[in-house]
């Protein structure tokens, strides 16, 4: 097949438009392959238009985003299905990358956006598909409600409505703002350090009063079956992680950056005939008035396989 000036000018187009796609289609679905998925179909779409279609289109960047947006509307209903049968807590898919990174990667882009903290997920993730599309593409990406409308297949009126049920949701749960790294760091130090102290005293004094831990193992990887909450539920959770695993806390993985805030991500430590082995993890932590406030653990290898563990 020819490969034409016109097409290669189109590809180079829709390339510069790449990375904000990639953010719309990764908050849309809390998943990065649903996410490239969406970008990648959306591509397609355009490329398929005849050459009269594409000249009507006055803001590709704006109909790009609102196909992407009717992508995921898609994936996000498939979603809701799955989660029937899913066994635990549902967590999105994090991204991982190096304090270090380059940002040559759309995705290391898409996770400076405060809006993709793997915490501000876990609150989309309570909307309906149809609120979260019309929330996320009003609200953080200011798509006119009658485009919306037209992704959702329903009037506008309606989409505002959907809009207006996702905000008035979220404004009751929305996570703590993200704070700077440097303090991250001394809080995870502090975090660290009282776990592999083993005094359930001093791993409280890093929680904050209202902590809540969140596994996602999907079924295939121990962690915890339902939300854990409070301080010293959540301490002596992890103190007895830590006692049946023996592991060293503070060598068992190393910071990253996960969807923008530090983590740990945990590579996967063999047993032996005394010691059952550790499943690879991402673990993330929320950071709140000095202490932790959040805590996600991200083991299911379904939604881990794009990590680099090394």
């Amino acid at each position: 097949m020819l490969v034409t000036a016109a097409d290669q000018s189109l590809a180079r187009t829709f390339t510069g438009h790449r990375a904000h796609l990639i953010g719309v289609a990764y908050r849309l679905t809390s998943s990065v392959a649903d996410a490239e998925d969406a970008v990648q179909e959306s591509w397609f779409r355009l490329a398929g238009l005849t050459d009269e279609a594409r000249d009507g289109i006055r803001d590709l960047r704006g109909w790009l985003t609102t196909v992407v947006g009717r992508i995921c509307l898609d994936r996000l209903r498939s979603a809701a299905v799955r989660r029937e049968s899913y066994v635990g807590s549902w967590l999105p898919e994090p991204v991982v990358t190096s304090l270090t990174s380059t940002g040559e990667d759309p995705l290391d882009h898409v996770v400076r956006d405060d809006g993709v903290r793997l915490a501000a997920l876990v609150v989309l993730d309570r909307l309906t598909p149809e609120q979260r599309v019309a929330f996320v593409l009003h609200d953080a990406f200011a798509v006119p409600f009658d485009e919306i409308a037209a992704a959702l297949g329903c009037s506008t009126p309606t989409a505002r409505q959907h809009a207006s049920r996702g905000r008035k949701a979220l404004a009751d749960a929305s996570p703590p703002p993200r704070v700077a790294l440097a303090e991250q760091r001394v809080v995870l130090e502090r975090f660290l350090a009282a776990l592999a102290s083993g005094d359930v005293q001093a791993v409280i004094g890093v929680l904050h009063p209202d902590v809540v831990a969140i596994g996602d193992g999907g079924g295939k990887v121990r962690t915890a079956i339902n939300e854990v909450v409070g301080a010293t539920k959540v301490a002596r959770f992890l103190l007895g992680l830590v006692a049946k695993y023996r592991i060293d806390p503070t060598a068992a993985g190393f910071v990253a950056l996960v969807n923008g805030d530090l983590g740990i991500v945990i590579p996967e430590h063999p047993g032996d005939a005394t010691t059952q082995g550790v499943p690879r993890r991402v673990d993330a932590l929320v950071v709140r008035d000095g202490l932790v406030v959040g805590l996600f653990d991200v083991a299911n290898p379904d939604k881990i396989g794009h990590v680099p563990f090394a």
